[in-house]
């Protein structure tokens, strides 16, 4: 009898340690999971400050710029593609890109009203990248203050609302182009292609011919040719546009661009960066409107 209880005491016994053993096991993943929760949330909340002063970096760019010349082209400081910057634990990538150097969507509309020359231009744009000619009219219809719809296969609330779910259209200028997905027939493929031409900025722009892309420059300027644009352009890798005027006086014969509506400055940028710190990384993009003497004016950042 008594071997029999000191036998079943060495079972439980046996079976108390295990026990431990497998409450210490459990207990030590634990903390070893925290741990790498904690040094993960370190990392990220330093990549995110990391971040904000990568945009200090960018606007002191645009600040030194400024005050060098007036004449913005992609031959300056902030154009320039930069090697990843160390920082403690990682590195720092970042690109600055002129935003008038692209079509403003936002020209489309002026003073809640849609602005016809524009128009054209857009659906010029539209027909050089092989996209439909009826987004225009979309898009217009999404800006624009009234709610009646462009007769060229426009949209209004009637049609966003017969959508599941339903919404209304914004009626007001776009933040970002990234809101193009709401917009009828934006859809992926579409807004992919447009991506590198258009831009949505909080004032009407002209756009920046040292900078803008053949495809832009033949949309915005009536009776040019994509062919003759990418002539300009490149003409101007060679020598920047100091002005306008200089712009205008090569254009061929027959083509004219509308007043106010070309520059060789700028004052909106956008500077996308990136982050690795240990094991986080974080990314993020800010625009920068610069149209004071002083450091550039962040219209908005976010992070990706």
């Amino acid at each position: 009898m008594k071997i029999q209880q000191r036998g079943v005491a060495i079972v439980l016994a046996m079976g108390v340690v295990a026990l431990a053993a497998m409450a210490a096991v459990a207990i030590m993943v634990s903390q070893s999971t925290w741990a790498r929760q904690v040094e993960l949330t370190t990392d990220h909340i330093q990549a995110r400050s990391v971040l904000l002063a990568g945009a200090d970096w960018a606007r002191a760019i645009l600040y030194d710029d400024r005050r060098i010349s007036n004449v913005d082209h992609l031959g300056e400081p902030w154009a320039l593609k930069l090697p990843p910057m160390s920082v403690e634990n990682g590195e720092l990538l970042g690109l600055i890109e002129d935003q008038q150097g692209k079509f403003n969507i936002n020209n489309l509309v002026t003073g809640g009203k849609i602005n016809v020359v524009q128009l054209a231009h857009f659906s010029k744009l539209l027909s050089i990248l092989g996209l439909p000619a009826e987004l225009a009219g979309a898009l217009a219809d999404w800006i624009d203050a009234d709610s009646q719809p462009q007769p060229q296969d426009g949209a209004e609330d009637e049609y966003y609302l017969a959508l599941d779910p339903p919404y209304l259209a914004a009626d007001q200028p776009l933040i970002d182009v990234d809101e193009l997905a709401l917009v009828r027939g934006f859809d992926d493929n579409v807004r992919t292609r447009l991506r590198p031409y258009i831009t949505a900025l909080p004032k009407t722009t002209a756009v920046n011919v040292n900078t803008a892309p053949a495809e832009v420059i033949a949309a915005v300027i009536d009776g040019l040719d994509l062919g003759s644009a990418q002539l300009l352009v490149s003409q101007r890798e060679r020598t920047y546009f100091r002005g306008s005027d200089e712009f205008i006086a090569r254009l061929p014969r027959g083509a004219e661009a509308a007043s106010g509506g070309i520059s060789v400055s700028s004052d909106y940028f956008m500077a996308t960066l990136r982050v690795t710190i240990g094991g986080a990384s974080a990314r993020g993009k800010a625009l920068f409107s610069r149209q004071t003497p002083n450091w550039p004016d962040i219209v908005w950042r976010k992070y990706l």
